[in-house]
């Protein structure tokens, strides 16, 4: 069994499932305010939704929204994401498409290796796929899913890593419902919400050597703004359908 399973009892309940990255005891204020959104998202619909999306507040990496018709068409295939070497994190990929990008960043954020990046390196490495944006880039949503040190390095102690692959990636519906109510909300942070799936792979050595696969999801906030990249805003803290 990896470390961070014998250990993750004493961080939180309920235990989270085999593999998940157990996130720290700190916790933004943006942060918090997402999941707010996504409980609006669940009691109201959409109309709880919108008014998120139409707020005036600077903290707005949460906006969820849907396509908008120029987004529709087919996009040009991303270039392909940078070769990590020596166990480093994968370089952004370049693409104007969100649940073309969303699935490269989701893919990075369910692997990691112990054996070969210290835990703040690994961060460091998450970060270069954030917006520079700093109004709409919620660092600590990412953060959060890493391991503290100590538990990293006892994870390492077990040679532990992961490795992902992706499934698919879709705009949730409630996502969709909200911007065709009002297609005016994106426009200004084109902050889109995109919902990855796919599968985790963990590998670790030791007494307990052994392996473990589990499928997974996120909800990711992708930035996208017509004439640059998408960036990463921030990670939901609850995967929205």
């Amino acid at each position: 069994m990896p470390t961070h399973e014998k250990m993750r009892s004493s961080h939180r309940s309920p235990r989270p499932p085999r593999g998940f990255l157990v996130p720290g005891p700190g916790s933004s204020v943006l942060h918090r305010s997402l999941i707010v959104v996504l409980v609006l998202v669940l009691l109201t619909g959409v109309a709880g939704l919108v008014a998120f999306l139409t707020r005036e507040d600077t903290h707005t990496t949460a906006e969820q929204g849907s396509v908008p018709e120029t987004r529709q068409s087919a996009p040009p295939a991303p270039a392909p994401a940078k070769a990590p070497k020596g166990g480093q994190v994968a370089a952004p990929v370049k693409t104007t498409d969100p649940v073309e990008f969303a699935k490269a960043p989701a893919k990075v954020l369910w692997s990691y290796d112990t054996r070969r990046l210290s835990q703040p390196d690994h961060i460091a490495g998450l970060k270069k796929w954030m917006t520079t944006e700093k109004k709409y880039a919620d660092r600590a949503s990412v953060a959060d899913l890493v391991p503290d040190p100590v538990l990293w390095s006892r994870m390492g102690d077990q040679a532990q890593y992961a490795t992902a692959t992706v499934g698919e990636g879709h705009f949730p519906q409630a996502f969709k419902t909200a911007l065709a109510a009002d297609p005016g909300a994106i426009t200004d942070a084109y902050i889109y919400a995109v919902t990855v799936t796919g599968r985790q792979s963990i590998t670790w050595t030791g007494s307990d050597k052994g392996t473990g696969a589990e499928p997974r999801s996120s909800t990711l906030a992708v930035q996208c703004r017509p004439d640059r990249d998408c960036r990463l805003a921030a990670v939901l803290p609850t995967t929205a359908p």
